[in-house]
């Protein structure tokens, strides 16, 4: 069969009502996963015992594991154990077996961040009298969030694409929305081409606003 241009370009108009679900997923998973990883990253770094083990298993657990396995373990296993889990909705049980997933990668990231820093800048904020709260939060922070946020945005990118899974817990995104149109025209390659040059222009559009922030933040570090 050859290719259709016009149902080609007919898709993109069907697909693109999907790209909030889309995005909605990818930034509020990243959010969740900012703040879950940069918890691990200071109980890792603060050596507190038993916490550190168990976040040292937490890491090892959901890096190990697939995405997909994450998603079915989430939405259609923990209900068994957890049965006031039954209420919570696809598009939820999506939004945590993203985040906590990639809480765990972000973890590594932050942890290792953090230790970019020169432990100078810890030995210099306790002599003036500043404890290590306010160190972490006023010195060492910003400097880490410099260096964490190339390897944050790859993050990002991967969530992006990770969201095509979420369609097996039946939410409809862009590609759960190109699937269903597949399906019923049979235009497979128009189809899902369509949906890839819209994942590969919102990549391109994040790694542009990513590099304008990066240029920003490394600005005052600039001779």
């Amino acid at each position: 069969m050859a290719f259709d241009p016009i149902y080609f370009l007919e898709s993109f108009p069907k697909i693109l009502p999907f790209l909030p679900t889309t995005i909605y997923l990818a930034i509020v998973s990243l959010i969740i996963s900012i703040v879950g990883g940069l918890v691990l990253a200071i109980i890792l770094k603060a050596n507190i015992p038993v916490l550190k083990q168990l976040a040292l298993l937490y890491i090892s657990f959901f890096r190990s594991i697939p995405s997909l396995v994450q998603l079915f373990l989430i939405y259609y296993g923990l209900p068994q154990l957890i049965p006031d889990m039954k209420v919570i909705d696809a598009l939820t049980a999506a939004i945590i077996g993203l985040s906590v997933k990639n809480s765990a990668y972000l973890a590594e990231i932050f942890r290792a961040a953090i230790a970019s820093v020169d432990k100078g800048q810890f030995e210099a904020a306790h002599s003036i009298g500043l404890n290590k709260v306010r160190t972490y939060f006023s010195i060492i922070l910003p400097q880490a969030t410099k260096n964490a946020i190339p390897a944050t945005g790859n993050i990002f990118v991967g969530l992006i694409k990770e969201t095509s899974l979420v369609f097996t817990l039946g939410v409809t995104e862009i590609f759960a929305k190109s699937k269903l149109l597949s399906s019923e025209s049979y235009k497979f390659l128009e189809t899902f081409l369509a949906v890839a040059i819209i994942y590969w222009i919102i990549t391109i559009l994040f790694s542009y606003l990513q590099n304008l922030l990066e240029k920003r933040i490394n600005k005052p570090y600039e001779n």
